[in-house]
């Protein structure tokens, strides 16, 4: 399995968002966590396809009843300075639209989905749990395009608990919304 690879393009020790915001854009994503630079490949098509099926059951969803706004990468998620990442899908509640700014989400999303790559597992199991949990995303849901599986985790008492592990012929009912996602829809590829 591929490591995370940590670029070192350029000289700065500790990377912060207006370094950040100085990253040519070439096509690569770019994302740092606790002052530490990280770019992950681009995505292949299998997770494209997914992304793609659970983005549109998300928006078609929060766009009828009107809750917030969906957003898929790359889109900015600045915590603090030395926090900014690129989720795969994110929702932002109606009460929590004074995050979104031109730039980017400034605060803590209220769900956060990470479609799992080689490239990316340590990130997306490790890292970024913590620091989702950390800055207090209500919901993560993180997606194995290869096992066809999904792991749930809901924010309680400022810690995550897994609510579920589910699998392709499953439905994973959101916290975040009253919305049943059936996960053979997800991992649909045509």
């Amino acid at each position: 399995m591929a490591e995370i690879m940590e670029a070192t393009a350029l000289t700065n020790t500790i990377w912060t968002y207006l370094d950040y915001q100085e990253l040519p854009e070439n096509g690569k994503r770019y994302q740092v966590i606790q002052g530490v630079l990280y770019m992950t490949p681009s995505p292949n098509s299998q997770h494209q396809d997914i992304s793609r099926n659970l983005e549109f059951i998300l928006w078609e969803f929060v766009k009828r009843q009107r809750l917030g706004k969906v957003f898929d990468a790359p889109m900015d998620v600045v915590f603090n300075s030395t926090d900014i990442v690129q989720p795969d899908l994110l929702f932002v509640s109606k009460s929590r639209l004074h995050l979104v700014r031109k730039e980017g989400i400034f605060g803590a999303p209220d769900l956060v989905v990470e479609i799992v790559s080689p490239s990316s597992r340590k990130l997306d199991e490790q890292l970024k749990k913590g620091l989702y949990e950390q800055y207090g995303v209500c919901e993560y849901l993180i997606v194995y395009p290869e096992e066809q599986r999904v792991i749930q985790y809901v924010l309680t008492g400022g810690k995550y608990q897994q609510l579920g592990h589910y699998l392709a012929a499953d439905t994973v009912n959101l916290k975040t919304m009253p919305l049943a996602v059936k996960l053979a829809e997800v991992f649909a590829t045509e």
